[in-house]
């Protein structure tokens, strides 16, 4: 196993073929159309992609070797009191994940020895497996002096510190999808046998342990795993360790134990834990049709879209504990919006979408996915970001790893599956939820359909939609994005201020189409034939948003968008403070275009506007300068070092800030960003 990998997994991450796997049936009203049905053709997306298989993924793997995940199975099979325990008890995670999105990968790029190097470290895995099931190094390499935070005995801390079911969740999560990728058992029997474990020691039962999950994941993960054997007990525990939360000795908000799950109504504690929660609620409502789980989610879900969302679709606003703030505690400097959390907000909300099918889930998870999402990951898919703030005065730059790796681990997962989040089908319906590049293949009505999406979105609104092979008589439904409807999100929280009413065409071979939309969807309802083109135009301007007076942090202040991206100001492309700059009254923006070759942010375009730049002069008396201030997409802040960064920039007097004449002298020595 000693060799270096980045090189290596990279050249084993090629392909051509897409692997043909039948979808597991989710249980939903909906059905996902899987990722590998969808094969992504355009640059901005393709990018991503690519940058996932060729840098992400082998990088994850290598730094599972330099970092000890893998030796921590070595020792797990050969215990000793000599074993060090490792950095986190949840460090077996990050192994299990990076599968998981490699085995993603190999549905769509096929590749022998990459499954020959997957099935090397599930053989150090499995031999780290004991008798009964139990797979948790931290205490089986040295079972006499276990990691700090595991407890004397198995499952003593499992509430608190130990995340021996967190691993469960993800152990299971990477061996479904391994599975499904290869039709192999090697790693889903040894899940299996861990899962069994857990549910022979925990439940209600005689003899069994009343416990929940400290850090949850493993409800969402044993719904999975029911899903793929067909065995009952696995969805039992699942919704056992939701209707136990709240009712065991855990009962702090911090994990979401504070009351029963179904009867919270408010997001609260450790935003990555609850999103985690609120999805597996979704999955165990879907397939056992609780509607007590169901009205619970939509509550949590309004308080969280209404009280406490970032512009940017980041949740968390806390670094205290990584947790949601109370209704509208949305700083910008010292927002946490840990990039895991933005990956559990999307499953949230594509999960109730599933339930629903209203097109305000994906209006929120486009956002998140645009902005507080991708902004986690650079552009070349090599450095990443913890937290994502909403503004900067230094001190941030993406690292190639951490010490606690959940996020470039779970980046590592989530991309390559990106592409199952465009379409699903219910019945003769089709939906289109995202507008990407792609070739799809769909089974509508029973019978196949070839869809072939063409656009430069989210730079243009611009999209072609061809059914290239099948048809007959279904309903297109095309999400009509909540920007395009004058809705930056659902509920108050946020608002266009500019005055403007975007205007959206869609024609079928060149015949406009007029029809009331269906919750958030334009229904095109007609006998479908090859060659079909339907032709949506979205129009895509500079917006101007306000927050809710009741948002403190952004009183006085505005945010800009164009489509679905929100954009900030940074230090490399304004020579002036941009914290003391104040926006016109009614600014008006300028689109500017920038080729690929702008490394290091890739194609972009920057808006550009007239503002003011404030400071004071020696005798101290306010002065103003007229500057042209240049905002660039969030996603791609910080690719060029670190400095100032804002999202919400001051439209009012009240909330602008001068520059003195200390900062000024700063900037002139050189060292003012």
């Amino acid at each position: 196993m000693k060799q270096t990998l980045i090189s290596a997994v990279a050249v084993l991450l090629t392909g051509s073929m897409a692997a043909q796997q039948k979808p597991l049936h989710s249980g939903y009203p909906i059905d996902p159309v899987p990722f590998t049905s969808v094969k992504v053709t355009d640059g901005f997306w393709g990018q991503r992609l690519r940058a996932s298989r060729e840098v992400t993924i082998p990088l994850a793997f290598s730094k599972c070797e330099s970092e000890g995940r893998y030796d921590n199975f070595v020792k797990a099979t050969h215990p000793s009191d000599s074993n060090e325990a490792p950095g986190f008890p949840f460090d077996d995670t990050d192994v299990y994940k990076t599968i998981e999105g490699a085995s993603y990968l190999l549905q769509t790029y096929p590749d022998k020895k990459l499954e020959q190097y997957i099935d090397s470290v599930l053989v150090l895995v499995a031999a780290a497996q004991e008798p009964d099931g139990y797979l948790y190094t931290p205490r089986t390499m040295n079972p006499r002096h276990p990691h700090d935070w595991a407890g004397k005995e198995r499952w003593t801390k499992v509430e608190e510190l130990s995340h021996e079911f967190y691993n469960l969740g993800h152990m299971v999560e990477g061996a479904v999808a391994h599975y499904q990728a290869t039709g192999k058992r090697n790693f889903l029997d040894v899940a299996i046998r861990y899962a069994d474990c857990v549910c022979k020691a925990i439940g209600d039962g005689a003899g069994q342990l009343r416990l929940v999950p400290g850090h949850q994941i493993a409800e969402m993960a044993l719904v999975r795993l029911y899903l793929t054997t067909g065995d009952e007990k696995y969805l039992r525990q699942a919704k056992f360790f939701l209707d136990a939360r709240g009712t065991t000795s855990r009962r702090d908000a911090y994990s979401q134990a504070h009351k029963p799950v179904v009867e919270q109504d408010e997001a609260v504690g450790h935003a990555v834990r609850a999103t985690y929660m609120y999805a597996g609620m979704a999955d165990v409502a879907a397939v056992t049709g609780d509607s007590t789980y169901i009205h619970a989610i939509d509550r949590i879900w309004d308080n969280i879209v209404g009280k406490k969302l970032y512009i940017t679709g980041g949740i968390g606003a806390r670094h205290e504990g990584e947790s949601f703030g109370a209704n509208y505690e949305l700083p910008n400097l010292s927002a946490y919006c840990e990039t895991c959390a933005a990956i559990g907000l999307v499953y949230v909300n594509y999960r109730l979408f599933l339930l629903h099918g209203e097109a305000r889930y994906f209006d929120v998870l486009e956002r998140t996915l645009y902005n507080g999402l991708i902004s986690g990951v650079s552009l070349d898919g090599g450095s990443f970001f913890y937290p994502n703030p909403l503004a900067s005065t230094g001190g941030y730059s993406r690292k190639p790893w951490f010490g606690c790796a959940c996020c470039p681990s779970n980046i590592s997962r989530f991309i390559p599956s990106l592409p199952g989040y465009v379409y699903a089908v219910r019945g003769d319906s089709v939906y289109v939820n995202l507008y990407l590049g792609n070739q799809a293949e769909l089974k509508v009505g029973g019978k196949k359909l070839t869809l072939a999406q063409e656009t430069d979105y989210p730079w243009n609104g611009s999209v072609r939609l061809t059914v290239q092979r099948g048809g007959g008589d279904f309903c297109l439904n095309l999400r009509i994005p909540g920007w395009v409807r004058n809705e930056p999100v659902p509920g108050d929280l946020y608002s266009y201020v500019d005055g403007k009413q975007p205007a959206y065409t869609v024609t079928v071979n060149g015949e406009p189409v007029q029809a009331d939309l269906q919750k958030g969807y334009l229904p095109v309802q007609r006998k479908w034939r090859k060659g079909d083109v339907v032709e949506v135009n979205f129009a895509m301007e500079p917006r101007v948003v306000r927050a809710n007076e009741q948002v403190e942090a952004d009183r006085g202040r505005v945010a800009v968008e164009r489509g679905p991206l929100v954009y900030c100001a940074e230090w490399p492309d304004n020579d002036f403070d941009i914290h003391t700059v104040l926006l016109r009254r009614s600014p008006s923006f300028e689109v500017k275009t920038e080729p690929a070759l702008a490394v290091p942010l890739g194609e972009i375009m920057r808006l550009t506007t007239e503002a003011q730049a404030l400071s004071y002069d020696e005798s101290g008396r306010l002065t103003t300068r007229d500057v042209q201030l240049t905002l660039i997409p969030y996603y791609a802040w910080a690719h060029r070092g670190e400095g100032n960064m804002a999202v919400w920039l001051p439209i009012d007097l009240r909330a602008a800030q001068a520059q003195t004449i200390e900062g000024a002298k700063q900037k002139d020595n050189g060292f003012f960003r």
